[in-house]
């Protein structure tokens, strides 16, 4: 199916979403448990920050759409939910009758489109209802709900496979240990360039360089540019951090890149395989709840104290941990 945006209609939010509900609750009102999902201003995971207990004076219900309209960094994004659950106060959820999962994950798409009208600390509650997004339209002018679901079931993929069973082993932190970032890595400075300062490359320059700043999405990469002249990109295998934008955003980098502003490089003080790094990074960002409220890792990040699993001799496990990541579903595939 193709789609001729040209014939599309504009919509207001308050039109095509007749109930915008508030999310109601902040994390200390939650009580531990993983009957549902809490969810927040978070762009990944579906929005999921953690799993809580059923609160029947907490809970939202499902099959609609996630605004994120409050939060660092994932302001302006949207999700579909298809199930109940429990919302913080930073979201909004939007419900109309004729809502699914495969319309639902259309408009998502086209609402994140807006993200860009909500940087700089913009916020998209005062604007939420009066918001304007284009989509199919029927001969009569109402929203083509049916054009949309049928649109998503025709995209085609491809199925992932794995020889992992998934026989992962088990956690007991009882007897982990913490260490400091700095205890384990190098913190390092990365070359602190500028994207507009770059020239973007063509989509199939096989020279193009990856440019990796503070962003959570793609792997922290917002562009591909043209190499720079004196300037040597960083290696492959190497881990950058944010410090600052969306702080504590840390990835793998499988491939040579240049680094923006408030850009760290976590380089491994014992050697380390690529499995080891990402368990560390996801530990690692387990910790981006505390730098909320604007809050920089700049200072703190090497002092950022880590639970890790430990060996005999009490030294952090880096065998344990690549098992772990090889024995997950899809492991094989890393």
């Amino acid at each position: 199916m193709n789609l001729d945006i040209d014939k599309w209609g504009s919509f207001r939010i308050a039109d095509l979403f007749p109930v915008l509900q508030n999310g109601k609750a902040n994390q200390g009102m939650l009580s531990d448990g993983d009957e549902c999902f809490y969810i927040g201003a978070k762009k990944d995971d579906n929005g999921v920050m953690i799993h809580c207990a059923y609160d029947a004076n907490l809970i939202q219900k499902g099959n609609c759409i996630i605004f994120i309209c409050n939060g660092q960094g994932s302001v302006g994004y949207a999700n579909y939910m298809d199930r109940d659950f429990i919302g913080t106060t930073d979201i909004v959820a939007g419900y109309n009758e004729a809502l699914n999962c495969y319309n639902g994950l259309f408009i998502a798409t086209i609402l994140c489109q807006e993200r860009p009208k909500y940087s700089f600390g913009r916020k998209w509650k005062t604007h939420l209802r009066d918001t304007v997004i284009k989509l199919p339209q029927n001969e009569d002018g109402t929203p083509d709900w049916q054009f949309m679901e049928q649109y998503i079931k025709t995209l085609k993929y491809k199925p992932l496979s794995t020889l992992s069973k998934g026989g992962k082993k088990t956690f007991d932190v009882t007897k982990w240990k913490t260490f400091k970032v700095e205890d384990i890595f190098e913190v390092k400075y990365g070359i602190n360039m500028e994207l507009n300062a770059c020239i973007i490359a063509e989509a199939d320059d096989e020279d193009a360089i990856n440019f990796v700043a503070r962003t959570e999405e793609n792997n922290g990469i917002s562009a591909k540019v043209k190499p720079v002249e004196g300037k040597t990109p960083q290696p492959a295998g190497t881990i950058t951090c944010a410090g600052g934008g969306s702080v504590l955003s840390t990835f793998l980098q499988p491939e040579p890149f240049y680094s923006g502003r408030d850009l760290y490089l976590l380089i491994p003080k014992e050697e380390m395989s690529d499995y080891t790094k990402l368990f560390c990074i996801t530990v690692l960002k387990a910790n981006k709840y505390r730098y909320s409220y604007g809050r920089q890792a700049n200072v703190t990040l090497p002092h950022l104290e880590l639970m890790l699993p430990v060996d005999e001799e009490g030294k952090p496990d880096y065998l344990f941990m690549e098992s772990y990541m090889k024995a997950l579903p899809y492991g094989d595939r890393i």
